[in-house]
């Protein structure tokens, strides 16, 4: 048996397919994590999206921004589909659109595994929040995904910069916030607040800025955690963090972390070819 963690796949479907060969996936035992983003901007989404939901019984994903990004659109009037990059439209009017997305929405924001000692989310967590705490959170919003007439709502005002996370707000606000920092966290200040705009490696933002895993103050954590959404972060372990989006949809490598493993087990393959 075997638990593997795998970065953003985003619609690359051939290098997921080659990076389950070289890890020698066995479906009869082995479990694989995936760390969000599982379709957009590589071109065979649809094709990933099958996949993946065909590995469903020994596979779990959590959600990433371009996840639900794509339940967002999902949404949206069939004109308004129809505007959207072909990468995503080959999802939304396929003809198991319905059993996909209805797979999609029911994914949770954090996955955790107490006996194996991990945890999974996509981008990052607040300073403050422990794993437990993250885990409530997580449970707020995965009710309303899961609940056709919520889902609508909260989808429909996911979008936004602000507020910054309170343990006080409510509402939108509240739901907003807890997506954000789940699904969009790359650096923050001490305080929480995040800063959307830097997406550069550490050392290129600004003062008083800080990677999510690095703030001062944070609380300690009980569990090792596995991440992606980084991609010019690359590969990085440290602080109990994993980090797990090595840019395969930019020509960089998908990558493979086992977690069960003795030592430090990493497998890579390389991603798409960008001027394909």
């Amino acid at each position: 048996m075997a638990v593997w963690a795998i970065g953003d796949l985003q619609g690359c479907y051939g290098p997921t397919q080659r990076l389950l060969e070289k890890v020698r996936f066995d479906p009869a035992s082995d479990r694989l994590w995936f760390c969000g983003d599982l379709v957009n901007r590589g071109g065979e989404s649809l094709q990933t999206l099958r996949l993946v939901h065909s590995l469903r019984d020994n596979a779990v994903s959590v959600l990433g921004n371009h996840d639900l990004s794509l339940l967002a659109i999902a949404e949206r009037s069939r004109p308004e589909q129809r505007k959207v990059k072909p990468d995503l439209q080959s999802i939304l009017f396929a003809e198991d659109r319905d059993v996909l997305l209805d797979w999609l929405r029911a994914q949770p924001l954090v996955h955790v595994d107490r006996g194996l000692g991990w945890m999974m989310v996509h981008a990052g967590l607040a300073p403050k929040w422990t794993t437990a705490i993250a885990e409530q959170h997580a449970r707020e919003i995965e009710r309303k995904l899961r609940s056709p007439e919520d889902a609508r709502k909260l989808l429909r005002n996911m979008y936004g910069d602000q507020p910054v996370w309170s343990p006080r707000l409510r509402g939108s606000d509240r739901d907003r916030a807890i997506i954000n920092v789940f699904t969009r966290m790359r650096y923050c200040s001490p305080r929480g607040r995040i800063a959307f705009d830097e997406k550069g490696a550490p050392g290129t933002q600004q003062p008083g800025l800080y990677p999510w895993y690095e703030v001062p103050g944070r609380v300690e954590r009980d569990l090792k955690i596995a991440c992606g959404h980084w991609s010019s972060l690359g590969l990085f372990i440290g602080h109990g963090v994993h980090a797990l989006d090595t840019g395969a949809v930019w020509g960089g490598t998908l990558t493979a972390l086992q977690l069960d493993a003795d030592g430090l087990n990493i497998v890579q393959v390389p991603g798409r070819d960008p001027g394909a």
